[in-house]
């Protein structure tokens, strides 16, 4: 993992984990990859908002930490897909029970948690 303030700069374990997740999109791009690998396009269509820059620079700031694993496949017209890694994995399902925790306590009781169109 890259650690963007600097190893010794944590004071535990939750400012080091905010590190790798910080940003409004990052936790929301984890989330969108737990159900399966995605090409940047279907990214940017499950993320209604954010922008091609935001996304592309999270992208490479997971792909940094070991959280995704980016996989070119040479072909024509070019495909690159998007997934977790193992770490990515362990990542979501430690943050499964901050999206509980969400859920019951800032969400309507008719939250469906479909996505709007």
């Amino acid at each position: 993992m890259t650690a963007r303030r600097g190893e010794l700069a944590y004071h535990c374990g939750i400012d080091a984990a905010m590190d790798v997740v910080s940003g409004k999109w990052k936790v929301l791009v984890l989330w969108a990859l737990d159900e399966r690998p995605r090409r940047f396009g279907e990214l940017r269509r499950a993320l209604p908002g954010i922008t091609e820059k935001v996304l592309a620079s999270h992208l490479r700031e997971l792909e940094d930490d070991g959280i995704v694993r980016r996989e070119d496949f040479a072909e024509v017209p070019p495909r690159v897909e998007y997934s977790l890694t193992d770490l990515g994995r362990s990542l979501n399902r430690a943050l499964q029970p901050l999206g509980a925790w969400g859920r019951e306590h800032r969400l309507p009781a008719d939250y469906s948690g479909a996505p709007s169109t």
